[in-house]
């Protein structure tokens, strides 16, 4: 059962759940509620049966980043630096768990893509852009710093992409975009996109997919003899399993293996 917010809108369509961050007015910022409901979720879904997990915005907006207003009230509440850094350290733990999901997860961004949103969107497995979405780190604008996302840009973009965005804040339109590595696909049918990409994400096996994502994510901080333990721990649970099994008797056999409906 997974927890429900007013702050999230969840959508189940099968082994695929999408989640709506539901604030087009105010174009769907990181609010400190969001991100306790978003946390809270990402708990729930280590495990549950979903296969795939699509984060979206409503009213053709991604997301801005954080709450500016929100900002502004830790200026006039006279908030401490350990109150600053408490709610930056929150925001880290929302980006890792969103990094952390054993599911593959589909970044399917429209509108704005700013800041914060900017820094989600580089979490996720492929990132989809409906064509005119505009992506900007504008934090250094405003005399913020992308703190707390910088690690998860460069991971997606390369230091020297992320250099330039993070210390101009310039706009990317979705073709630049793409061409740094932050977008896979640009589309103009966002809901056809996201189809097709289901189909080609439930081909694979479900734990499989997991495993190897839990091998990538640790791959940067380990040394070479850690990585190749790894993986070859992670390989043979994976020969010896049942997943395996069926997937090479489904090939053998000319079959799709039953989590492809067969």
């Amino acid at each position: 059962m997974l927890p429900t917010s007013q702050h999230l809108e969840l959508e189940q369509d099968g082994p695929w759940l999408t989640v709506w961050f539901n604030e087009p007015e105010k174009r769907n910022p990181l609010t400190n509620d969001r991100v306790e409901a978003l946390i809270e979720l990402c708990s729930a879904l280590q495990t549950a049966p979903f296969r795939g997990v699509t984060f979206r915005g409503s009213g053709g907006i991604f997301c801005a980043g954080g709450d500016l207003k929100s900002f502004k009230t830790v200026f006039q509440g006279g908030a401490t630096k350990d109150d600053v850094v408490a709610l930056s350290l929150r925001a880290a733990d929302l980006f890792d768990a969103v990094a952390a999901l054993p599911q593959f997860t589909v970044m399917a961004v429209e509108g704005a893509v700013m800041a914060g949103g900017f820094g989600l969107a580089c979490i996720g497995d492929m990132v989809i852009a409906a064509q005119g979405t505009k992506f900007s780190l504008s934090e250094t604008r405003i005399g913020l710093t992308p703190a707390q996302i910088a690690p998860f840009v460069v991971a997606r973009l390369g230091m020297p992409a992320a250099r330039r965005m993070m210390l101009t804040g310039a706009m990317l339109d979705t073709d630049a975009a793409q061409a740094v590595g932050l977008v896979d696909q640009v589309t103009d049918d966002m809901d056809a996109a996201l189809t097709a990409q289901h189909k080609k994400v439930l081909a694979a096996a479900p734990q499989a997919l997991a495993t190897i994502k839990r091998q990538l994510a640790a791959l940067p901080f380990q040394t070479r003899d850690e990585q190749r333990q790894m993986a070859a721990d992670t390989f043979a649970d994976r020969m010896l399993s049942d997943e395996a099994r069926e997937g090479i008797s489904a090939f053998f056999d000319k079959r799709k293996p039953n989590w492809a409906g067969g």
